[in-house]
C-alpha cells in the first residue's frame, strides 16, 4: 500500500514539472515575442526618423535650389540690363524690304478626293456551289458583282464632282490670296516711293516701325512705350519723344538666400547708390540704341543727317504725388559723328553725356528734369504717336466715343496698333491703309504663350467671309508668325470660326474690340454706341442678319415685301429635295402653321415663305423677313427632306456640295454659307438654323443632324413638336 502511495506521488509530481516547464517556456516564449516587437517598433520608429530627415533634406535642399534660381535670375537680368546696347548693336537693321512678302500659296491639296473609287475585281466574284445550281450561282455572282461595280462608278462620278468643286474653290482662294499678296507689295513699294519723297508721315511711320521690331529689349523692359515724331524734310531731322522705363526696372534685390531656422527666404537688398548707377546706364543705353536703330535703318534712303531725341518717364512726381511726364535725357545726334562711335565697348553715360553732348541728370530715379531740345510739336503739325494714356486722360479731354465706322482707315489702324500695346505688347502699324494687308505687326513678350503676332484690320459693316480668315493663316505661314489676329467691326460666321479651330489665329468682333478698347482705357464705339451698327449700316451677311425696321415691333404688323432676305439653296447631285423652315421658340415650333413645307407655302404673319421659281444657280429657295418674325421667335430652322414622289428610294447620298446664298430684296449676293453634306440612308437633314442674339441680330449657326428611313421628315419634325398623327 506504500509503494502504491508513492508511486501515484511520483506520477502527480512529474506532471506538475511537465506543466511549470511548459509555463515558463510560454513565458519565455511571451518575453521573445515582446522583444521582437520592441527591435521592429524601434526599426520603424529609426526609420521614419529617416525618412524625415531625408524629407527635411530634401525641402531644404529644394529651397535653397529655389534661392539659387532666384538669384541667378536676379543676376541674369541685371546682366541683360547691363549689356542691352551690345545686345542691340548685334541686331540686323531693319529695312523696308522685311515687309515685303513672297508671292506663294499653299499647293493645292485635295486630300482622299485625290485617289479614285476602285473598281471591283471580277476575280472576287465567283459563283459559289456546283452541280445543277451552278448556273444560278454564276448568275448570282454576276449580279452583285455589276451592283459593285455600278456603285462603284456612281461613287467615282460623285468624287470627281467634288474634286471640281474643290479645284474651283481652291483656284478662286489662291488667286483671291495672290492678288492681295500682290497688293500688299504694292503698298510697300507704294511706302518706299513715299520714304524717296521725303513725306513725312510716311518718314515717321517707317522709322516708328524700325523702334517697335528691335527685340533687343530685355523682358523686364515693359515695351513698346509711348513715342510722338515729327519729320523736318528741310533739315533732314527726325524729332521723337521716347517714354523711358522707370527705376523700379533694376531690381531692388541682389541676391536671395534661404535661412532653416526661420524657413523663409531672405532677400539681401541691392546697394542704392548701385541701383542708382545701373538705372542710369540703362537710361542712357536706351537712348543710344533708339538713335542705333533709326540711323541703322535709314542707310538705304539717307533721310536723317540728325535726330533730336527726348527721353520721357511717366511716373508720379516724388515732390506732389501726382503723375507726370518728366523729361529726364535729351540729346542731338549729328549722324557724322555717331557713326564714328563703336557702342558695343562704349561707356553709355559717358557717350551720351560726352562724345554726343546729351543731358542725364545724375539723379534721374528722382525724376530730376532737364530741358528738352527741340519737340516734335515744334515742327509742325505732322506728328504721329503711338500709345496713350488710357481712359483717365480721355475723360479730363471729355471727348465722345468715336465711332469706329466712321473712323479714317488710317486711325483705325494705329488705335488696333494702340490697343495691343496697353496689352503689354510692341505693336506698330506697317503701311497705309490696304484690305488684306498686314495692318499692324506685334510681338507679345510673354514666356511660352507670346511671339511675333501679324494682325488684319477689317473695317467692316457686314460679316468678314471665311476667305478672309483663311487668307490670314497663309499670311501667318508665309510670315513665319505665332499667331495671326483679325479685328473687325463687324462679325464672324460659322465658317469662319470652323476653319480657324485648331490653328494659330485668333478672331476678334466689333462687339469685342470695343469690350477690349473700354478694359484698356481706350475709347470706341460702333454706330449708335451699343455695339451694334449704326442704324444707316448695310444689310450684314450670312452669319448674322441685322435688326431692320427698328421703329417696328416684329410680328405686330406685316412684313414689308422691300424688306427681306432670300436665302437660296443649292446642291450637287440629282436628287429631288424639298426645302422645309420652322419658325420656333427654343426646340419647339411655334405652331403648326410656322412650318414652312410644300403644303404650308408662308407663316401666317407673311415673315418667312417658299419661293416658288428660284433664280438660278438656287434649286430651292425661302424669302424671309426677320424684323416681321413674332417677337417670342428665336430661331429659324431649316431643313432639306427628300421629294418622296419625285424619289420614293431616294436617300441624301446624293446631297452633296451644298450651300445656302444669302441674298437681300434687290438680288445682291451678300455672302454664302456651306451646310453638310447628306449620308446614304438618311432622308431628312437640319441644314442649319439662324438664332437671334440678345441684340436683336441673327446669327447663322450649322446643322448636319440626319434622320433615316422612310419617315426622316416625320421624325425631324416631331422633335420640333409638330404632331403628324
Amino acid at each position: 500500500m506504500s509503494r502504491r502511495s508513492n508511486g501515484l506521488i511520483g506520477v502527480w509530481v512529474e506532471a506538475q514539472r511537465q506543466q511549470q516547464r511548459q509555463r515558463e517556456e510560454q513565458q519565455r516564449a511571451q518575453l521573445r515575442h515582446q522583444r521582437d516587437l520592441e527591435r521592429q517598433q524601434r526599426a520603424r520608429e529609426r526609420e521614419l526618423a529617416r525618412a524625415h530627415r531625408e524629407r527635411q533634406a530634401a525641402y531644404r535642399l529644394q529651397r535653397e535650389t529655389d534661392a539659387r534660381k532666384r538669384t541667378a535670375e536676379l543676376e541674369a537680368q541685371v546682366a541683360a540690363l547691363e549689356g542691352l546696347l551690345a545686345a542691340g548693336c548685334r541686331a540686323p537693321a531693319f529695312t523696308i524690304a522685311r515687309l515685303t512678302r513672297p508671292e506663294q500659296v499653299e499647293p493645292f491639296d485635295p486630300g482622299p478626293l485625290a485617289h479614285p473609287v476602285p473598281l471591283p475585281d471580277p476575280a472576287a466574284y465567283q459563283p459559289r456551289g456546283g452541280g445543277w445550281t451552278a448556273r444560278r450561282a454564276q448568275q448570282e455572282a454576276r449580279a452583285r458583282y455589276e451592283q459593285d461595280w455600278h456603285a462603284a462608278q456612281a461613287a467615282e462620278a460623285q468624287r470627281q464632282q467634288q474634286l471640281a468643286a474643290h479645284r474651283r474653290q481652291y483656284d478662286a482662294w489662291a488667286g483671291a490670296q495672290l492678288a492681295e499678296i500682290r497688293g500688299h507689295n504694292a503698298g510697300v513699294a507704294e511706302l518706299a516711293a513715299a520714304l524717296r519723297a521725303r513725306d513725312p508721315g510716311a518718314v515717321v511711320q517707317f522709322f516708328s516701325a524700325a523702334l517697335y521690331s528691335a527685340t533687343a529689349w530685355p523682358e523686364g523692359l515693359e515695351l513698346p512705350l509711348r513715342l510722338s515724331a515729327a519729320y523736318d524734310a528741310a533739315a533732314r531731322q527726325l524729332v521723337v519723344d521716347w517714354e523711358l522705363p522707370r527705376y523700379g526696372i533694376v531690381p531692388a534685390a541682389r541676391s536671395v538666400r534661404y535661412l532653416p531656422g526661420s524657413d523663409q527666404d531672405k532677400e539681401t537688398a541691392r546697394p542704392v547708390t548701385q541701383r542708382r548707377a545701373l538705372y542710369r546706364d540703362v537710361l542712357a543705353q536706351c537712348l543710344l540704341l533708339v538713335l542705333h536703330r533709326l540711323f541703322a535703318a535709314d542707310d538705304a534712303y539717307g533721310l536723317l543727317d540728325s535726330v533730336a531725341l527726348n527721353g520721357f518717364v511717366d511716373d508720379h512726381d516724388p515732390a506732389t504725388g501726382r503723375r507726370t511726364e518728366t523729361v529726364v535725357a535729351t540729346v542731338l545726334a549729328e549722324r557724322a559723328v555717331f557713326r564714328e562711335l563703336h557702342l558695343a565697348q562704349v561707356n553709355a553715360v559717358e557717350c551720351l553725356t560726352g562724345a554726343l553732348r546729351g543731358q542725364l541728370p545724375a539723379r534721374p530715379d528722382q525724376l530730376t528734369a532737364v530741358r528738352p531740345g527741340r519737340r516734335p510739336d515744334e515742327v509742325g503739325e505732322d506728328v504721329v504717336s503711338h500709345g496713350g494714356h488710357g481712359a483717365e486722360e480721355g475723360a479730363e479731354k471729355g471727348a465722345e466715343e468715336p465711332d469706329l465706322f466712321q473712323m479714317d482707315p488710317l486711325a483705325f489702324e494705329s488705335l488696333v496698333a494702340e490697343l495691343f500695346r496697353a496689352m503689354g505688347m510692341r505693336a506698330v502699324t506697317t503701311q497705309r491703309s490696304r484690305d488684306g494687308g498686314v495692318d499692324v505687326n506685334a510681338v507679345d513678350p510673354a514666356p511660352i504663350r507670346g511671339g511675333t503676332l501679324v494682325v488684319q484690320v477689317k473695317r467692316y459693316r457686314n460679316t468678314v467671309p471665311p476667305s478672309a480668315v483663311r487668307d490670314l493663316y497663309g499670311t501667318v505661314q508665309d510670315a513665319g508668325a505665332n499667331k495671326g489676329v483679325l479685328v473687325t467691326t463687324s462679325r464672324f460666321g460659322p465658317g469662319s470660326h470652323t476653319f480657324a479651330k485648331g490653328k494659330p489665329l485668333e478672331l476678334v468682333s466689333g462687339t469685342e474690340l470695343v469690350d477690349l478698347l473700354h478694359r484698356h482705357g481706350l475709347r470706341g464705339r460702333l454706330g449708335d454706341g451699343t455695339g451694334g451698327p449704326s442704324p444707316a449700316a448695310a444689310p450684314a451677311a450670312a452669319g448674322a442678319v441685322p435688326r431692320r425696321g427698328a421703329a417696328r415691333r416684329a410680328g405686330n404688323d406685316a412684313a414689308d415685301p422691300a424688306d427681306h432676305n432670300v436665302l437660296g439653296m443649292s446642291w450637287a447631285g440629282g436628287v429631288a429635295l424639298d426645302v422645309c423652315a420652322l419658325v420656333c421658340q427654343g426646340q419647339r415650333v411655334l405652331s403648326d402653321d410656322h412650318f414652312v413645307f410644300f403644303n404650308n407655302p408662308s407663316t401666317p404673319e407673311g415673315a418667312v415663305s417658299s419661293v416658288p421659281e428660284p433664280a438660278a444657280p438656287d434649286r430651292a429657295a425661302m424669302r424671309v423677313a426677320f424684323a416681321a418674325l413674332p417677337a417670342r421667335a428665336d430661331r429659324l430652322v431649316l431643313v432639306a427632306a427628300v421629294d418622296p414622289e419625285a424619289g420614293p428610294q431616294a436617300d441624301l447620298s446624293g446631297f452633296t456640295a451644298a450651300g445656302i446664298r444669302l441674298l437681300d430684296s434687290s438680288g445682291t449676293e451678300l455672302d454664302r454659307l456651306a451646310v453638310a453634306d447628306g449620308r446614304p440612308g438618311e432622308t431628312a437633314l437640319v441644314l442649319g438654323s439662324f438664332r437671334r442674339r440678345a441684340g436683336g441680330d441673327w446669327h447663322f449657326v450649322g446643322g448636319g443632324k440626319g434622320y433615316p428611313g422612310p419617315s426622316g421628315l416625320e421624325s425631324l419634325v416631331q422633335e420640333y413638336g409638330i404632331d403628324v398623327a
